[in-house]
């Protein structure tokens, strides 16, 4: 249905016209104008912008734009006022030739979002061009003995306008013998012919000479004329008829070069020479069709010379003449049209209307990519084009009107998988066979910061030795982020965490570049043996997003604490410790037992006594492992009474860490006891801390119960896994310990032959608010069950308390090493 919408009056200059009518309007959503060929340069066509329903800023900011499908641009926009001008020369011949309608689509692409409107403007003829002749002289012979009532054909006029504007009459000038006659044809077409209508007589009148004028249908009137010279010859009396005036023939268009398309044939009832036929092109053939066909001039067979073009011309008109050789020669006439048939030799043909835009991977599904035109120059079905995308794609094609597409989404984008798409387009017709052609696009996906930066792993464990330089490197992470740009770009920084209710931002820094964590100081493994930093990874994409990975950070035992002499309580605070024993001493006698403890841990604690010095080296031995000293030999009476041992006390660290204590025995006559001293003086601080030590004898207790029942299931397990004599328990990994940093008791033997370490652990892994160690030999006569109290710089030379009790020789000795106060 057509809606008109308005019309616009123009007036033109008075040597052109008077005045036109512009008219445009609406159908089934397409806007049409109405022009008048041969428009001045940058007259308005009309008011595009306003037609579109767009406003003058919509102009400049969609980059609204018209691209013609004829290919030469004849319109543009005028981007201040919004109105279709005219660009350059508009001839409706030239465009559209002889056809009734001539309409040039347009297309209008506005882009933001992506759309595209179809106008069309039809291009009007105005009485621009006269009627014109083949030729400006046409010639005839004919006999004086023609009869009246014969009809010449004469060459027809062409004029280039259409309609109203092309040739509608002709005229003859005056004369006696000939008048002029208009012979109908199909497709209402007429043609000229002179008619004799009075006898011809040589002698009298032996050439006349005719006007013939076209004239065609415009206002004003233009007209063509050719003049017609007409020579009297003398009598041949007939003249060849051929069997047909007209001769209709179809070839295809792909038809092979020397094909006889059709025979013309003609007669001549004359005898000899006078009967003899020649067959020729008519005079003025066009040299188009000279280049196509042959005319065999005895046997009057066309053949094809050249190659058929359907698309470049349809259809093709022969005018044939017969000419026999008589004198004065007669001549006959028939026309010959020639119907080309379409051939599917056209492949469809691709055309963007519009460059793909790149397209973010978070695009909804149908957002529009590009725009598209099909085209195939053949006709009917063979010009019938379908588009087809490759499987797979998240594109697809969207039809939109006339042969176009619109290339759009269809599924969800992923710059990390496809940055950039090859759409390949198959264009296939409908012809037999069908002929197709193919298309690649290019679509790149811009990327949407849609992936987060990524540790190489979660959580990393980070072994570092205590001790260590202040600013030296701890591990470097490292995340890798999917993106693209600074989407891709990553930052790393160390969450507010506490370490020891201290910042953790006080123990380390991150290089927020690259990821080192650096130390901000040096770790001491007795204040602290484990903590986490939590570091995160930011993108610099918007809004950014991150993640997070755990640092777990060990710090490992180094050799740097001497052991600590804590009994005899004289040599811990320094001075001679001074023992006395009675000469009936047998061998094996207990004379004393040296206790020393180790602030370090795993081997770096583990204690060994052997005897340096001694006056009489043969009279006394120290047990490397409890270091209880005991006599070798029973006590003679050339032995000294006063006895002098240095015991030295050494680690099992790398550098081995030592110190010494100087035992000093007076071998006395009729003393029995002589532990009892060493019961005395120890029970004179334990009365002086009574409250205390009953609190720690709870707690120790309890604690002890727990770790001996722990410790009995241990050994059951490791007597079932090895009966021999070694180690039950293998040493584990210094900082497997630490595994687990809510554990509320750890067992850690440690041996070398029999049983002489085990190590237990309970309480938070940070804190270690109580440490027990066990110190056992198969040879031991007394278990000591010793406190400590450790000061803030971990000296252990303060006794609390020592318990000696007469225990089988099986019973373990504890010694607590950071037991809290309760005052």
């Amino acid at each position: 249905m057509t809606k008109t919408m308005g019309y616009r009056d123009w007036r033109w200059q008075a040597l052109w016209w008077h005045h036109f009518f512009l008219l445009w309007s609406t159908i089934d959503g397409q806007t049409r104008y109405s022009i008048p060929e041969e428009l001045k340069q940058s007259s308005v066509v009309g008011n595009l912008a306003k037609d579109l329903g767009l406003g003058l800023s919509d102009i400049y900011d969609r980059k609204l734009r018209v691209d013609s499908e004829a290919g030469k641009q004849y319109f543009s926009v005028d981007a201040g006022k919004g109105e279709l001008v005219v660009n350059d020369r508009i001839d409706r011949e030239a465009l559209c030739g002889q056809s009734d309608s001539c309409v040039l689509p347009l297309q209008v692409v506005t882009e933001n979002p992506l759309q595209l409107h179809r106008i069309e403007v039809e291009i009007r003829d105005i009485n621009d061009n006269s009627p014109i002749f083949i030729t400006d002289e046409r010639s005839l012979k004919i006999a004086e003995s023609t009869a009246t009532g014969v009809r010449f054909p004469l060459d027809t006029a062409q004029d280039q306008d259409v309609g109203v504007n092309s040739v509608k009459s002709y005229t003859l000038s005056k004369n006696e013998c000939f008048s002029l006659k208009m012979k109908d044809l199909s497709g209402d077409r007429q043609v000229p012919e002179l008619v004799l209508e009075k006898s011809l007589d040589r002698e009298k009148q032996s050439v006349h000479h005719l006007l013939l004028t076209a004239l065609d249908g415009g206002n004003p009137v233009k007209t063509g004329t050719t003049k017609i010279i007409i020579t009297v010859l003398d009598i041949n009396d007939n003249v060849p008829v051929f069997k047909r005036p007209l001769y209709n023939v179809t070839a295809p268009e792909n038809s092979i070069a020397g094909s006889v398309l059709v025979k013309v044939e003609a007669t001549d009832a004359d005898e000899g020479v006078n009967g003899e036929i020649e067959y020729a092109f008519a005079d003025h053939t066009p040299q188009s069709l000279l280049s196509l066909f042959k005319l065999d001039s005895g046997t009057g067979e066309i053949i094809l010379v050249g190659q058929l073009d359907y698309e470049s011309s349809a259809m093709h008109e022969i005018r044939i003449s017969a000419k026999d050789k008589g004198v004065p020669p007669m001549e006959g006439h028939c026309r010959v049209q020639i119907v080309v048939i379409d051939i599917n030799d056209n492949a469809p043909e691709i055309v963007l209307t519009s460059n793909p835009n790149p397209v973010r991977e978070d695009a909804p599904r149908g957002t529009v990519v590009a725009l598209i035109r099909a085209r195939d120059l053949d006709s009917g079905n063979n010009g019938k084009v379908t588009l087809k995308l490759a499987k797979g794609s998240p594109f697809s094609l969207k039809p939109s009107f006339s042969n176009n597409y619109a290339l759009v989404t269809s599924g969800p984008l992923d710059r990390e998988s496809f940055s950039q798409y090859n759409i390949e387009i198959t264009a296939t017709d409908a012809g037999s066979p069908p002929l197709s052609s193919k298309k690649t696009i290019p679509v790149s996906i811009t990327d949407v910061n849609d992936n987060p930066p990524v540790f190489t792993q979660p959580s990393y464990n980070v072994y570092l030795k205590e001790n260590g330089v202040a600013g030296s490197i701890l591990y470097s992470v490292s995340a890798s982020d999917l993106d693209f740009g600074e989407n891709a770009k990553v930052s790393y920084s160390i969450l507010d965490s506490k370490v020891q209710d201290v910042s953790v931002s006080s123990y380390v820094y991150i290089n927020s570049d690259n990821g080192s964590i650096y130390s901000m100081h040096s770790f001491d493994y007795e204040k602290l043996k484990v903590f986490q930093i939590q570091v995160q990874a930011k993108d610099q994409g918007s809004p950014s997003l991150s993640s997070n990975a755990t640092v777990h950070v060990f710090i490992l035992d180094q050799n740097d604490n001497a052991p600590a002499v804590i009994y005899p309580s004289s040599a811990a605070l320094g001075s001679l410790s001074h023992q006395r024993m009675p000469r009936s001493a047998k061998a094996g006698h207990l004379v004393t037992k040296v206790t020393a403890v180790d602030a370090d841990s795993g081997h770096n604690a583990w204690i060994s006594y052997k005897v340096s010095e001694a006056t009489d080296a043969s009279l006394f031995t120290v047990n490397p492992y409890t270091g209880e000293v005991r006599t070798k030999r029973a006590v003679s009476e050339q032995d000294d009474s006063s006895q002098r041992l240095l015991i030295e006390i050494k680690d099992d660290g790398d550098p081995v860490q030592s110190a010494t204590v100087t035992v000093s025995i007076l071998l006395e006559d009729g003393l029995h006891e002589p532990i009892l001293d060493l019961r005395q003086k120890a029970a004179e601080p334990s009365r002086k801390t009574g409250r205390i030590t009953l609190y720690l004898i709870l707690s120790l207790a309890s604690v002890s119960v727990l770790s001996l029942v722990t410790f009995l299931i241990l050994a059951v397990k490791c007597m079932r896994n090895s009966r021999s004599s070694a180690s039950c328990c293998t040493r584990r990994s210094d900082f497997d310990d630490y595994k687990n940093p809510n554990r509320n008791l750890q067992i850690q033997l440690n041996t070398d032959g029999p049983i002489k370490y085990v190590e237990v652990l309970g309480g938070d892994m940070l804190s270690q608010s109580q440490s027990f160690r066990s110190c056992m030999s198969p040879m031991s006569e007394y278990s000591d069950f010793t406190l400590i109290k450790p000061s803030s710089t971990t000296d252990f030379k303060e006794v609390i308390s020592v318990l000696d009790a007469s225990l089988p020789d099986s019973t373990w000795t504890f010694e607590s090493q950071q037991v809290s106060r309760k005052q």
